[in-house]
């Protein structure tokens, strides 16, 4: 019988590609292998500069230093260096004069508390007292101390010089598809809220569904969890553009990530809103349909298409290419076209229903400027004025900056 062999099975090097490309960009997974060759570079050059036949201190101050951007390792790498010659020097002071014991302990870490405050290490001031504390379990010999001090260096050295020939990755698609994430959890809870208002009750004596739509303002409440969490990754992408060669045009990339994040969060915000006019609805409706069978179906349009909207214009706003842009923005115009026509008819078969309860026009109104503050929210022509004043604000800031040093350059140049 012939072999026959699987249609679709990859080449062994190819799924190990497929396997480094999905690893690859995980923040943790990179900046684990960093730390690592990092620290164990450290301590190669260590052995053969230092006497001390374990120079433990250089991988641990390496360990300190490097970071998962450039950005962030070049603006913390010196207040860690601070932090940890600082506890070096006091665990050797201490070794030198008590040794350790359980109040000499104490007394370290109270020491590097204290002195971590007044050299201005900021947020590293605990990497002071676990310095002092590891090099104290280390060593107690008062002659090994510039060896010690050399250790720091060469692990400082060695991490910043790291990250600097061995750039880290721009973590932008890490952040886009944080983004896209988001809008898609956005997209989720619109079209069940439609699907919801559309669905038909069984009896004209079937209770509201209050539980489904305070469960439904739940789910929008924990949308802020996941804004604060794009927004660290987002952050991370910012600080990956920062300073970083690769990069062409970091500042536009920064800007628009940014902006496209606050259009979503302030999305996120007004869907929270509109589940609780809902909510509300469902209340006042004493067990009754929250609206009419025809009204519901316009409605779930309606917010099916808002719900498009949000992912195309997430697409838009990762897109890397001119073409998938161009693409992405296509289809976020024709979405806002289905969206606002939807939405009108929504408004008239809501308005006839205002009409025999006047009462509840104003829970109606409500949930229509809701639909239209996301739809003008993600509207191009909005997102362009805004991109345009972040532009300007950055460019006027930085010539603020420029403006100073010129001046104080040219005060140096005249004193005598």
């Amino acid at each position: 019988m012939p072999h026959r062999s699987v249609p679709h099975a990859l080449p062994r090097p190819w799924r190990r590609w497929r396997w480094w490309q999905r690893w690859g960009r995980d923040p943790v997974v990179v900046q684990t292998l960093r730390s690592t060759a990092a620290a164990t570079l450290s301590y190669v050059v260590a052995l053969r500069l230092s006497s001390e036949p374990a120079p433990l201190t250089a991988p641990l101050t390496a360990l300190l230093v490097v970071q998962v951007t450039l950005y962030s390792t070049l603006t913390t790498s010196l207040r860690r260096v601070n932090s940890v010659v600082v506890g070096v020097l006091i665990a050797i002071a201490f070794s030198a004069l008590v040794g350790l014991s359980w109040w000499s302990l104490a007394l370290v870490i109270l020491a590097s508390l204290v002195v971590g405050r007044f050299v201005r290490v900021e947020e590293f001031v605990p990497e002071v007292a676990i310095s002092a504390m590891l090099v104290l379990g280390v060593t107690q010999v008062a002659d090994t101390a510039w060896d010690r001090v050399l250790e720091t260096l060469i692990g400082a050295v060695v991490g910043l010089l790291f990250n600097v020939v061995l750039v880290p990755p721009v973590w932008v698609d890490t952040a886009g598809d944080s983004i896209v994430d988001l809008a898609r959890r956005m997209r989720r809870l619109l079209l069940d809220i439609g699907e919801e208002l559309a669905e038909a009750p069984t009896s004209d004596t079937s209770p509201a569904p209050v539980e489904r739509a305070a469960a439904r303002l739940y789910e929008a409440r924990r949308l802020d969890n996941d804004v604060a969490d794009v927004d660290a990754a987002l952050r991370q992408a910012e600080d990956s553009l920062r300073l970083n060669p690769r990069v062409k045009e970091g500042l536009l990339h920064r800007i628009v990530l940014r902006t496209g994040l606050d259009t979503l969060e302030i999305s996120a915000v007004v869907l929270r809103v509109l589940t609780r006019s809902l909510t509300d609805l469902a209340r006042k409706r004493h067990g009754a349909p929250l609206v009419r069978p025809g009204t519901g179906l316009a409605l779930r349009e309606t917010l099916r298409h808002l719900a498009d909207t949000l992912v195309s214009f997430a697409d838009l706003v990762t897109s890397h290419s001119s073409a998938r842009a161009e693409t992405a923005e296509d289809r976020l115009g024709e979405e806002l076209a289905a969206a606002r026509t939807a939405r009108d008819r929504a408004a008239a078969l809501l308005q006839e229903e205002a009409a025999h309860d006047p009462e509840r026009w104003q829970l109606y109104g409500a949930l229509l400027a809701e639909i239209d503050r996301v739809l003008d929210e993600l509207d191009p022509d909005h997102r362009g004025r805004r991109l345009m004043e972040e532009l300007d604000s950055h460019t006027r800031a930085r010539e603020e900056r420029r403006r100073r040093v010129t001046s104080l350059a040219t005060r140096a140049r005249r004193t005598p």
